[in-house]
């Protein structure tokens, strides 16, 4: 999970670039772009989770928790269970 500062990161809702030093703040911001996308850890089968720092901390931590949990889904096998047995309860 990356927590990204809206200033530096270039927020889609409250990014902008200073009236001073535009051209290097405009260079600077694209490199940090180029960074944030350039992680090697999606190419390792890591789930790169962007939250912004104006986010909900509450919010972000259930999305997150949705995430794991619709990951893990994914991974786990599907065993049929064996005809005429019940279900244990709650699954």
């Amino acid at each position: 999970m990356f927590v990204d500062g809206c200033f530096w990161h270039s927020c889609p809702d409250h990014s902008h670039l200073p009236k001073t030093n535009t051209s290097w703040c405009r260079l600077k911001f694209r490199g940090i772009a180029r960074r944030d996308r350039d992680t090697q850890l999606v190419a390792a089968g890591w789930l790169a989770v962007r939250i912004w720092e104006h986010e909900d901390p509450v919010d972000a931590a259930r999305a997150i928790e949705q995430l794991v949990r619709d990951r893990t889904a994914e991974k786990q096998p599907h065993r049929p269970r064996a005809p005429g047995r019940a279900c244990p309860s709650g699954i």
